[in-house]
């Protein structure tokens, strides 16, 4: 069963990543276009349903199986075990940023620059490799 779990383990992170290196991007367009334009009101159902449909399931999934395999894999123990939940517990409060931006941007209430979007859209990249480094080489 371990290797089934670690398997949907994996896909939930690739989709949670994949939408959280996505939706920024899309935000950094979206806070270049006018307020009230057609195409202002299509990032909002992207952004919506990219949230929705995608990143906070996957989210969901990463922490329920991640969860169980630190507690039937690792008992919890290891320091690169305790650091990597530190780094995925900063990527979910990135993750809760990006939901407030979005409510914003769907309220026409966005008050952040393009470049603002740009440089968020660049610290799950940063997370996500320390994580990966973590996981794999183990180094503490």
């Amino acid at each position: 069963m371990y290797e089934w779990i670690k398997a949907f383990h994996v896909v939930a992170v690739i989709s949670w990543m994949a939408g959280m290196l996505y939706l920024p991007r899309l935000m950094v367009y979206h806070a270049e276009a006018q307020t009230g334009s057609i195409q202002s009101e299509t990032f909002k159902v992207m952004e919506r349903r990219l949230l929705k449909g995608i990143i906070n399931p996957a989210m969901i999934v990463t922490w329920v199986l991640g969860l169980y395999l630190a507690w039937s894999v690792f008992g919890f123990k290891g320091g690169w075990l305790h650091a990597k939940i530190l780094l995925v517990l900063i990527l979910s409060a990135i993750h809760g940023m990006l939901v407030r931006h979005v409510k914003a941007f769907a309220a026409d209430k966005n008050q952040k620059t393009p470049r603002y979007f740009r440089i968020l859209n660049e610290v799950p990249a940063v997370l996500m490799l320390g994580i990966v480094i973590l996981v794999i080489v183990k180094p503490f």
